[in-house]
């Protein structure tokens, strides 16, 4: 039975008035690496603009769930991965691949359907993914991925490598019951996960009050002895510090964590979500523009400690915006995927059939 000293209580919590830029995680930063963060989170802004002009453009199709307002949190945990350690998300996993360093080409190709895209075309929005960079996507189903992050954590331990897995999920996706039975799992068998929950306040079109009995998502892991905490989401400084904590409790410990995190996003829960103006009030979005952006708070810090001036965010600004027009067109001349690639990385049989053991035939309509 896991034990209920320490881990049945959340680890100290931040308060807004702590300089997290100068706490010991941030402190070490470099000016380039400082600079780094400022051009992933821009960098994610301009390409879920982009493709929200796709869209609009008719030139996407599908489900496009956007990171806009969220960027904060996979710019701060992925900018803090050790060589073991694995990102695994939802579906709204454009800004983790950016973050984790996939290209805005193969990821805007991959939303247009095209050949050259990093799911060859096959997965569109939901299922970006890169595992040479330790990502494992993007998942449609609502938390899907949680056990699915659970598997790679536990193969670290098997193989004993020093690491974590990350394994980000929604609020909506902490009420799915496969998330539950995996936290007993983890903290049964001591599995170095930590989940890290993207509470955005709203599962869809439902606020987390009218969602969720107790409005701490992360003290659920209290009925699992699992430690947890929680932070805001606007601040990546503040995101590395508590991320941090909950990576290297992971990977020394070899015991999972819950990190809630505190964010909102700007548009719906997808593009087709038409009323995300109905259930929240434009105002509550204007405010948290103004004083929330992850974009401002990060610029308005850097300039301040003469990392940036307001001439080189300007710069970075247009060169993130021409990265993204330049993926754009990219996707625009890129091929569609060919007929004879329609069961290529589908069925593992088939790709591997060497000895020819299958029989029959596949019917495709033209």
């Amino acid at each position: 039975m896991p034990s209920k000293v320490a881990t049945q209580k959340p680890v100290k919590k931040s308060t807004s008035k702590t300089n997290f830029e100068t706490l010991p995680i941030n402190k070490k930063l470099s000016k380039e690496e400082k600079v780094g963060l400022y051009e992933t989170i821009l960098g994610i802004r301009r390409f879920e603009e982009k493709s929200l002009q796709a869209y609009n453009q008719g030139k996407i199709g599908g489900f496009l769930h956007l990171y806009i307002g969220q960027e904060a949190v996979a710019a701060g945990i992925v900018s803090l991965m050790e060589e073991n350690d694995h990102i695994i998300t939802a579906y709204r996993d454009h800004g983790h691949a950016l973050a984790v360093g996939m290209g805005m080409n193969e990821c805007m190709a991959e939303l247009y359907g095209k050949y050259t895209g990093c799911s060859k075309g096959k997965g569109g929005s939901m299922h970006f993914f890169a595992p040479d960079k330790r990502y494992w996507g993007g998942h449609g189903i609502v938390a899907g991925q949680t056990p699915l992050g659970a598997g790679l954590a536990f193969a670290l331990k098997y193989k004993g490598l020093k690491g974590c897995a990350v394994c980000f999920l929604g609020d909506g996706a902490v009420n799915q019951g496969s998330f539950m039975e995996t936290l007993n799992l983890v903290s049964l068998w001591g599995i170095p996960v930590v989940y890290v929950i993207e509470n955005n306040g709203y599962s869809m079109g439902t606020s987390l009050k009218r969602s969720s009995a107790e409005e701490s998502l992360a003290k659920r892991g209290e009925a699992f002895g699992i430690k947890w905490d929680t932070c805001e989401g606007h601040d990546v400084f503040e995101v590395r510090e508590a991320a941090n904590k909950a990576m290297t409790y992971a990977r020394e410990e070899l015991k999972p964590f819950i990190l809630e995190i505190r964010t909102y996003r700007y548009r719906g829960h997808s593009v087709a979500d038409a009323n995300h103006e109905k259930y929240r009030t434009k105002e509550e979005i204007e405010t948290y523009k103004k004083n929330k952006d992850p974009i401002i708070v990060l610029k308005n810090k850097l300039i301040a400690d003469k990392t940036l001036t307001e001439a080189s965010a300007k710069e970075i600004d247009q060169r993130m915006k021409d990265e993204a027009a330049v993926s754009s067109k990219f996707a625009e001349e890129s091929p569609y995927p060919p007929k004879s690639e329609i069961t290529t990385d589908v069925y593992w049989t088939v790709d591997n059939d060497k000895d020819q053991q299958l029989k029959g035939t596949y019917f495709f309509n033209d």
